[in-house]
């Protein structure tokens, strides 16, 4: 692997400053050799500084990382998750036929037994067989953090389109204000809360669930009667009250940030029913499906995650922007910065030796046309290189509005290659000759309207931002995620990193009551003190 490494990094430095809108003159057929496709998803990495000969010597990388044995392990249930001894099955979730096996036992009639059980449920409560103390179900409070609350409300909101349910709200923060604000204006008797927490231990929580539950009941005289769990601790949510029909339970082989496709997705069921549910499962298996039996060179997760390797390992660019040109996907950046952020964010191998390599790059983004008058400046004048990953549509769903998505596409393909092609010098001069200026004030203008182009970028295309499509797109940055972390040769599925800060958080806590609380640094300290004289 280290011979790999070295020769990619070799092939990157001969390749000098040869600008990437050359590789088209130089081969006619790039853009569509460089664009691949599955199942009506196309994935267009032509705008990047991958030749033919760094694309082989990624794929070589991929081979020598055995992805392919990784992928097929992942699938048949092995505790690839080796530090904490579990196997990665959120694609099971999404496997409603077949069998998996973990530990000798066939794992698919449990989780089609809590699927069935979900859109039972689902069903009783969008057709008001289930409902409130004051009537049918008007609302939904998910509670949840994390991957708890990130996954349904971005596949929320990017599905609002095909809504027929309650209305969907989401709290996450432990902050009051979010609680706060998202209740305000409900009605407690047809209010239903969900609470998704696999211990139901987590405190941010479970504190805004008990803040949930003491609203609700100043009206209603059986608040927990309005209360779902999404847990696997039948006697914590028991001792809260809430009845064993509507607790749905999950395995510890799927992580929060891959547990949309299970319970933690009530809510979007709920929002859109179960049968819009599962073609958004249908989706994501088919993506599984060609992740599974595509070649490495025609395989959209592994070219993918190959890029992503290009430019952080190999190009040294230290962040990346993911940039949807659809409004409804606003969440989905925010999203993909915890999918990404938090399974590759590792310093140590798998073997837990210093890792040789950087990990996972700073991922971010916001939709278009938002983006374009905020932060498009630094990507297109910026010191630093910042590889775009756009997502468009073919069609929106407002057919009498389709001139404003023919403007938002021309946007999206417009910023990707101004990307590429910026602005010489020369070219610049001549703008600023036609406004008629000359001599010193004209260079010194023309300067400013430089853009060096030669910045990579990818653009995703579905024909429409259905839940099939949507599936898709998740499952393919999942599966992304999971070959950058083969080749990195870390575990992507633990997340030590998020334990110490909230471990110290029960410790400053008595601090910040003005209690004896040793063994904090000074100014932690300071800081406190400060906090309790600001509060009287």
């Amino acid at each position: 692997m280290t011979e790999i490494w070295t020769r990619l990094k070799s092939h990157r430095q001969a390749q000098g400053e040869t600008h990437i809108a050359d590789l088209f003159d130089a081969d006619p057929a790039r853009a569509r050799a460089f664009c691949t496709e599955a199942d009506g998803l196309v994935f267009d990495w032509s705008k990047t500084a991958i030749d033919a000969g760094a694309r082989d010597l990624l794929v070589e990388l991929a081979e020598g990382a055995d992805v392919a044995g990784r992928r097929e392990a992942m699938f048949a249930g092995e505790k690839i998750n080796e530090t904490e001894g579990r196997a990665v099955l959120h694609t099971a979730l999404r496997n409603l036929r077949g069998s998996v096996t973990v530990d000798g036992q066939d794992v698919m009639p449990a989780v089609r037994e809590t699927h069935d059980r979900m859109a039972d449920f689902a069903r009783d409560v969008r057709s008001g067989a289930f409902t409130g103390q004051g009537g049918a179900i008007t609302d939904v409070v998910n509670i949840g953090i994390g991957g708890s609350d990130l996954g349904p409300c971005m596949a929320v909101l990017a599905l609002a389109p095909y809504h027929d349910g309650p209305r969907c709200h989401f709290v996450s923060n432990v902050d009051g204000a979010d609680i706060a604000d998202t209740l305000k204006g409900l009605d407690p008797a047809t209010t239903l809360v969900i609470v998704a927490s696999k211990t139901f231990t987590t405190i941010e929580t479970m504190t805004n669930a008990q803040t949930a539950r003491d609203w609700m009941g100043r009206v209603v005289t059986d608040p927990a009667a309005q209360f779902v769990a999404l847990s696997s601790a039948a006697g914590r949510t028991a001792e809260f009250g809430i009845d064993p029909s509507r607790v749905f339970g999950f395995e510890d082989w799927v992580g929060g940030r891959y547990s949309v496709w299970g319970p933690i997705g009530l809510s979007l069921m709920l929002a859109i029913g179960d049968e819009r549910f599962d073609e958004f499962l249908a989706g994501a298996a088919a993506m599984d499906a060609h992740f599974r039996s595509a070649p490495l060179a025609e395989n959209l997760p592994v070219l993918l995650a190959l890029v992503g390797i290009w430019h952080h390992q190999i190009c040294s660019y230290p962040t990346r922007a993911v940039l949807p040109y659809d409004n409804r996907l606003m969440r989905l950046p925010a999203y993909l910065q915890q999918l990404e952020m938090e399974s590759n964010g590792k310093r140590v191998a798998m073997d837990g030796s210093d890792l040789t390599v950087v990990s996972g790059p700073v991922v971010w983004g916001e939709p278009g046309t938002n983006g374009q008058h905020a932060f498009y400046q630094l990507i297109h004048q910026g010191t630093t290189p910042v590889p775009c990953e756009f997502i468009l549509a073919a069609r929106g769903h407002e057919d009498d509005l389709a001139h404003h998505h023919i403007l938002l596409a021309a946007n999206c393909l417009a910023q990707s290659e101004a990307l590429m092609r910026g602005r010489t010098l020369d070219e610049a001069r001549a703008l600023m000759r036609a406004k008629g200026l000359e001599g010193a004030e004209l260079d010194r203008q023309a300067r400013h309207r430089v853009f060096p182009g030669n910045r990579p970028s990818t653009t995703l295309l579905i024909e429409k931002l259905t839940p099939f499509a949507l599936g898709q797109i998740v499952a393919l940055y999942e599966h992304r995620v999971f070959v950058e972390g083969v080749i990195l040769s870390i575990n992507s599925f633990d997340q030590w990193g998020v334990e110490l800060g909230k471990e110290l958080a029960l410790k400053v806590g008595p601090l910040l009551k003005g209690e004896s609380a040793p063994g904090h640094d000074a100014s932690t300290e300071h800081l406190a003190s400060l906090f309790r004289r600001m509060r009287g």
